[in-house]
């Protein structure tokens, strides 16, 4: 393993993220608009899979073969193009190492991810649970430690939203079996049983404790929860005036069977409608597999066509970093104001894109 080109910026980078960043923005945009953000749950709010059976560390190690880059040299060698974690490519040729290896769960263990093993330790501290056991709000790892079942990050953006009196909803959007357990750990948080979140029960934020699901097929979407039915068969803008209207937090099970018949592109992904034309509100979804190749993207972006004809399948390109975030889980890990400055700059360029669109 070598490292080609190594990043002048690494030690500014990795003193970054090896101290935990604390100073929470207390105010977002002057707007006042009403906010609907969906957040995916893994690898975006929760440092574990259940259904890969994946706890914090395997995760973190998971993720890293992702976001870290290199390529096959012309000894036939992998050698390193940068040893700084990023979302993108550092320069043309590189290749994420899940790419070309697959995700081996002792990544920083291995010769060559042991470039990063000092990532994984720092960010891995971040996420360890110091308050007393509680199975709702912590979980014990492999090695034995207590970690966070939710990043801080989110009961921070939480926090923000609901301290300047923004109108504003939280639907948490999985193609896992995690959401009851989440939407439990949620509910005793704003009950004031988080030692380090105790002043949230003051806030009195509606919560629907059984999730949902949404359903796809060619035809139509269709939304349940409890004796909620709605559908976009009749009306296209239906689920979209769902979601509007929500107040709270809420979670829905999106179509994973749906997706996978869809060659796991953003077609038969998480459905997602934007109308730049209604002021007063903005939907934002953050979601680690929000991808810039829309073949390789989770979410499905449709805005709102001017004369009312119906939708258009956006590229993801097009409301990236406005209406779509790709999750940096490091810097959700190590800033906790990380989804507060997702939000904020999503504000800022969707103002810009609306006026656009008029």
């Amino acid at each position: 393993m070598a490292l080609l080109h190594p990043d002048h910026d690494t030690e500014r980078v990795e003193s970054v993220s090896s101290q935990m960043i604390t100073e929470i923005p207390r105010t977002l945009n002057c707007s006042r608009s009403k906010l609907i953000v969906h957040l995916d749950l893994n690898n975006t709010v929760l440092l574990f899979d259940t259904i890969t059976r994946q706890g914090p560390r395997r995760a973190l190690s998971s993720f890293l073969t992702t976001v870290t880059w290199g390529r096959i040299n012309q000894e036939g060698k992998w050698e390193w193009l940068s040893k700084v974690p990023s979302l993108n490519p550092p320069c043309d040729g590189a290749v994420s190492y899940y790419s070309q290896f697959g995700r081996p769960l002792d990544f920083t263990e291995t010769g060559d991810g042991s470039l990063f093993k000092k990532i994984f330790t720092d960010h891995l501290q971040k996420v360890e649970w110091m308050g007393p056991h509680n199975e709702l709000l912590s979980m014990t790892d492999e090695d034995g430690k207590e970690y966070h079942r939710i990043l801080p990050s989110f009961f921070e953006l939480i926090d923000c939203l609901s301290s300047q009196g923004r109108e504003f909803a939280i639907v948490l959007r999985t193609f896992g079996s995690d959401l009851s357990r989440t939407l439990k750990t949620i509910q005793i948080t704003l009950s004031g049983q988080h030692p380090q979140y105790q002043h949230l029960q003051t806030k009195h934020l509606p919560l629907r404790i059984s999730p949902g699901k949404i359903r796809c097929n060619k035809k139509n979407v269709v939304l349940t929860l409890g004796s909620e039915r709605i559908s976009t068969q009749s009306d296209d803008r239906a689920v979209y005036h769902y979601f509007s209207s929500l107040e709270g937090i809420v979670g829905f099970q999106d179509h994973f069977d749906w997706w996978s018949r869809n060659s796991f592109s953003n077609e038969g992904g998480k459905p997602f409608w934007i109308d730049p034309s209604e002021t007063g509100i903005q939907h934002i979804f953050i979601d680690d597999n929000i991808r810039l190749n829309d073949a390789e993207s989770i979410v499905h972006p449709q805005v709102f066509m001017k004369d009312g004809s119906g939708t258009r399948t956006v590229p993801t390109s097009e409301l990236f970093d406005i209406c779509l975030v790709q999750t940096d889980l490091l810097r959700a890990i190590h800033d906790r104001s990380y989804f507060i400055k997702c939000v904020q700059q999503c504000e800022e360029n969707y103002s810009k894109y609306s006026a656009l669109s008029h």
